[in-house]
């Protein structure tokens, strides 16, 4: 019996353009704000590196939700390398990728942390 739920498209492969996706003068504007109070990219500040952030990510995918969209403490700043290779792929696993310094997974949903081991 096929699934009656109706699959959801990927907003990446939305097909118009960024402006009207939201990214305009408005988001371009606020986006170099934003940039210039948080220059480092957080990702790379967490490996103890530091690189310019070029990119404003949504932490939450806003998936087109203006007010997730517009909200500002759901941005950070990453360079471009995070923005399409680690966050891209934390997106479509929809978990965070990678561990602590003990070597434990940085997600806290990770299944090894509900199979009982301590």
């Amino acid at each position: 019996m096929a699934d009656p739920t109706p699959k959801r498209s990927s907003w990446r492969g939305d097909k118009r353009t960024a402006a009207q996706r939201g990214y305009d003068y408005k988001w371009r504007k606020a986006r170099a704000a934003f940039l210039k109070q948080n220059p480092l990219c957080q990702y790379c500040e967490e490996d103890g590196k530091v690189t310019l952030a070029t990119v404003v990510n949504h932490i939450i995918p806003h998936q087109g939700d203006e007010t997730l969209f517009w909200d500002m403490d759901n941005w950070q700043p990453v360079c471009k390398k995070h923005h399409d290779s680690t966050i891209a792929l934390e997106e479509a696993r929809n978990a965070k990728i990678g561990g602590d310094s003990s070597g434990n997974p940085a997600d806290p949903n990770h299944h090894w942390y509900g199979r009982g081991v301590a």
